[in-house]
């Protein structure tokens, strides 16, 4: 285990969450989240998806690092992309505090942010230095993908407008873009992801960018499953290159112990692995192979990676898991996915991807 997982980590749970989140920060940027040998990843984990080649299928969903300070950091303590956002066109504070909560009897998170972040200037900046210093697109010494979450503001925002700006500002910087309409955060975010102004917004960016870094929706797990198909068909209509499966829920699975349990906002961590699970091969088998599909929600052993890529996922997201065990997870996940493919009879990860939907 490194210095943060630790050392840091048991002293940062006594604190607010927020204030634990931006020490986090800090101690990344200190070099404290340790470092991963470059090429140490064994090739059985690694995946070609949207173009690109993932040294591991492990990633850092968006959320974690919204203003894109420690990308670097990320990817050297050795995942095998790493997303940061999400941004919007002008920064914002977010949503009144307390709005994020820890239910640690249920290794869960609640979060009503509100997409808090500096705005898409200074995260393009940031990202352009990383561009600057590295080869294209690529994070110097890890060889790993870097995406790019973007949302709108909670006011005066015009998704056929923002959307395709957001894309502009950052395409030259970034291996794909991932466009969030699915936290449950932003009023009527989610009703973008109807099907008709789905497909609008994707035309924007089309015609405004027709050359672009691969394409992601994120998807809700709250989509009821009549709606999945013509979500998905949309979206592929769209020209969308993936989809990710999925964000927070605003449904409260029976049996939550925490006292925290009953707080607004996008539940996120264990909770949330049935749902997201079965969400996953429902947009799957829509799919069927025509895009690229990462999954996140709940996930916190390496069977639970094999799992998600058992039901069509390419590659895989953690949030709430790193938060509770901080960087040392992301060796014991790697460790974990190649014991329980070895179990199962996979010698890699593109055998078992799609297995359980046969």
């Amino acid at each position: 285990m490194n210095i943060m997982s630790r050392m840091i980590l048991p002293l940062m749970r006594r604190l607010d969450p927020e204030d634990a989140h931006r020490i986090a920060l800090d101690a990344l940027l200190l070099g404290l989240g340790g470092v991963a040998r470059p090429g140490a990843d064994d090739p059985a984990l690694s995946v070609r998806a949207m173009g690109l080649r993932f040294p591991n299928p492990i990633g850092m969903a968006a959320g974690f690092d919204k203003n894109a300070q420690v990308v670097r950091p990320l990817a050297r303590s050795g995942f095998g992309l790493v997303e940061a956002g999400t941004v919007t066109p002008r920064p914002q504070p977010g949503n009144p505090q307390p709005r994020l909560f820890r239910l640690t009897e249920d290794r869960a998170i609640i979060n009503r942010m509100g997409f808090n972040n500096q705005g898409i200037d200074r995260f393009a900046v940031r990202l352009a230095r990383l561009h600057r210093v590295s080869s294209p697109r690529r994070v110097p010494g890890a060889h790993v993908p870097v995406g790019a979450n973007l949302g709108i503001n909670k006011t005066g925002a015009d998704p056929e407008r923002d959307y395709p700006m957001l894309v502009g500002r950052v395409k030259h910087y970034v291996d794909y873009i991932v466009i969030n309409l699915s936290s449950p955060n932003t009023p009527g975010l989610r009703d973008l992801l109807e099907a008709s102004r789905l497909k609008g917004i994707l035309d924007a960016i089309n015609t405004a960018h027709p050359e672009r870094p691969p394409l992601l929706v994120k998807l809700s797990p709250d989509i009821a499953p009549d709606d999945v198909p013509s979500v998905v068909e949309a979206a592929i209509a769209g020209g969308v290159q993936g989809l990710i499966v999925s964000n927070t829920t605003i449904s409260r699975p029976a049996g939550l112990r925490s006292p925290y349990a009953t707080e607004k906002g996008g539940l996120s961590g264990r909770p949330l692995r049935t749902l997201a699970q079965e969400m996953l091969a429902r947009v799957a088998r829509v799919v069927d192979g025509r895009v690229a599909l990462v999954a996140c929600g709940g996930i916190e052993t390496g069977a639970d990676i094999l799992d998600r890529v058992r039901a069509g996922a390419d590659l895989v997201q953690i949030y709430t898991s790193y938060v509770y065990e901080g960087p040392g997870i992301i060796a014991r996940l790697k460790a974990e996915t190649l014991r329980a493919m070895r179990a199962g009879g996979f010698e890699t990860l593109a055998d078992a991807k799609g297995t359980a939907l046969k």
